[in-house]
């Protein structure tokens, strides 16, 4: 392997590193992950600021319906933390800064 094939591996790792990082949300000391259930998150976050019901989805199989919510904690040194659960399970967790 040449050179330059040795230094793009570990580059690459570093990226997906940062990727999995994105599906993670400290409160405190616990961690929420992509996949919780509403339960685990609010046991380890307290209740969000704010919760909004944005509509309702359907099963890929389209025969069962679930609820979509948003969560909101903060603002946390000027953010936001927008978690998105679709039925009972975090699906999405954003950030975005104060306006």
């Amino acid at each position: 392997m040449n050179m330059s094939g040795q230094s793009f591996l570990p580059g690459l790792l570093l990226l997906a590193c940062f990727a999995a990082g994105a599906d993670t949300l400290r409160c405190g000391s616990q961690l929420v992950s992509t996949g919780d259930r509403a339960f685990e998150v609010e046991r380890k976050c307290g209740p969000p600021a704010q919760r909004d019901l944005v509509g309702y989805g359907l099963s890929p199989n389209g025969r069962q319906e679930f609820v979509l919510e948003e969560w909101t904690y903060g603002p946390n040194n000027g953010t936001f933390s927008i978690l998105t659960f679709e039925g009972n399970r975090l699906v999405r967790i954003e950030s975005q800064r104060e306006r």
